[in-house]
């Protein structure tokens, strides 16, 4: 019946091998051809008006079509606006290109389709595995837990969720049950605090808002120089807040700043948060991956040290959106913080039977999850830690030359010290020393003159009140011809701007 209901509507449910075989054939030549052809158009384009038109004014279809014509679609509509993120002159944000094995291990997923909330099924273990791998890398507890999630922006809500029931259970507050804490008792009453470096990344704000601890609620750390949370100052804000009856949820420090890859002073940090007993996150997103390379080793050890640890595979791992990942060093504290198993659900603790271990959605918030892991095991699978040693040192270095081709340029300014793979640079041309309160408008120009032309992408940032150029080099497809390019499409933009 279901057969012949799809049929009437115009499209069937069922596939045969033989059908499957040829659409996934052309699938994956339409893979290889976007893979191995980008280098040969523009880093990016914007979506014609009219197109974006079309498909915002679109009608839901009434009958379905074929699975050629959607494709056909795909290519004349949808392929040639990518983000531009797979070329090697794409340096925006954070977005590496996808490693080919992540892409073929993401279909193999889509096609087993399972719900990885628990069960004992290959899902459920793969992850175990993965997680295990990442407990080896950073030098956590055998017995610690952790989840794979979205992405940064949700293992900052999972283990600041995690750290607030820590907290709150020390106080003898059952915060899942009674709820967070009231507005009505004015602003010297006692509060849950969380601190975080002024260059902490943005997801850590929403977490503290969506939990209800509210931004007014976060205590900024200052800087130092280097633009790196400073553990004097937070050592003294903590005694404050513990002096005035606060309690301290946790501290967000950074392994890898988005503005400039700085990297917080961890082993200070981890100090200062043993010192009064409070929860260290780390946000390692971007650099939690450097640990790999022999420059970074040491700066990243301290991750060992960290309650809970966010790292996203789908940045400096190349491993296809979306794949994050949090670690928590206590795993009965995630549990704790998340466990609700309706009747239905129970386990019964049996390894061998249907259930397996105890289900992941016992330690965070979904209940259906994706099968993340076959990508992320995939990719470790296949480069190795050696592999990944050398993909990210090649990014170093182009990251190196970047910045030397930066500071032997007269007109433009280098932001240092770099770190990581992030370069920060603005034109501070001679031509423009009398106006020196326009070199923003200049460089956001200059930004948008290079995004727009195709020759490369940079993003822009802003540091101490000044808006620079920003180069993030996670591209192992990108070569120093590559970075050459993009910065001599700069340099052109530069002499046209000051031309005009």
């Amino acid at each position: 019946m279901e057969t012949e209901v799809a049929r009437e509507s115009g499209a069937d449910f069922a596939w045969s091998a033989s059908e499957i075989r040829r659409v996934g054939h052309r699938v994956v030549d339409l893979i290889a051809e976007h893979l191995t052809e980008l280098p040969a158009g523009p880093v990016f384009r914007p979506v014609p008006a009219e197109l974006g038109d079309t498909w915002m004014s679109a009608r839901l279809p009434e009958r379905g079509e074929s699975a050629d014509a959607i494709l056909d679609r795909f290519v004349e509509g949808i392929s040639p606006y990518p983000f531009g993120n797979g070329h090697p002159r794409f340096y925006g944000w954070v977005n590496s290109p996808p490693t080919a094995i992540g892409v073929m291990a993401e279909a193999l997923a889509a096609a087993m389709n399972p719900s990885v909330a628990g069960g004992n099924h290959a899902a459920v273990w793969i992850e175990r595995q993965v997680l295990e791998w990442f407990k080896q890398l950073f030098g956590f507890p055998l017995d610690s837990m952790g989840l794979l999630v979205s992405g940064g922006s949700a293992a900052a809500v999972t283990a600041l969720a995690v750290a607030r029931h820590a907290a709150c259970t020390r106080r003898g507050w059952d915060v899942r049950r009674d709820g967070m804490q009231p507005t009505d008792l004015g602003a010297s009453a006692p509060r849950l605090v969380v601190y975080k470096g002024a260059e902490g990344h943005g997801c850590n704000q929403k977490a503290v808002e969506l939990l209800g601890i509210g931004s007014a609620n976060i205590r900024t750390v200052p800087s130092d120089a280097a633009l790196r949370l400073r553990p004097d100052a937070l050592d003294r804000m903590i005694e404050d807040d513990l002096a005035a009856g606060h309690t301290p949820v946790a501290v967000v420090a950074s392994a890898g700043t988005v503005n400039t890859g700085a990297i917080d002073p961890l082993d200070e940090v981890a100090d200062v948060c043993a010192r009064h007993g409070v929860w260290l996150h780390v946000d390692a997103a971007y650099g939690g991956a450097a640990i790999v390379t022999e420059t970074y080793t040491r700066p990243l050890l301290a991750l060992a040290r960290a309650d809970s640890i966010a790292l996203d595979p789908h940045k400096w791992m190349y491993v296809p959106v979306d794949a994050g990942l949090v670690l928590v060093r206590h795993a009965s504290a995630m549990r704790d913080a998340f466990s609700l198993v309706p009747p239905y659900l129970r386990t019964d603790g049996n390894l061998r039977g249907v259930q397996g271990p105890t289900w992941f959605s016992e330690y965070g918030p979904e209940q259906t999850r994706p099968f993340r892991a076959l990508k992320v095991w995939a990719a470790l699978s296949f480069f190795g830690r050696d592999g990944y040693r050398r993909l990210i040192e090649h990014d170093l270095g182009l990251a190196r030359h970047l910045a030397d081709r930066v500071r032997s340029t007269p007109e433009l300014e280098l932001w240092e010290p770099t770190s990581l793979s992030i370069v920060c640079f603005r034109a501070t041309p001679a031509e423009w020393r009398d106006r020196s309160a326009d070199w923003d408008s200049l460089n956001r120009q200059l930004l948008e003159d290079v995004q727009l032309g195709g020759e490369g992408f940079l993003s822009g940032t802003m540091l101490n009140g000044s808006f620079w150029l920003r180069a993030c080099v996670v591209n192992p497809r990108a070569s120093v011809t590559d970075i050459d390019a993009v910065f001599n499409a700069i340099q052109a933009a530069l002499r046209r701007r000051i031309a005009s």
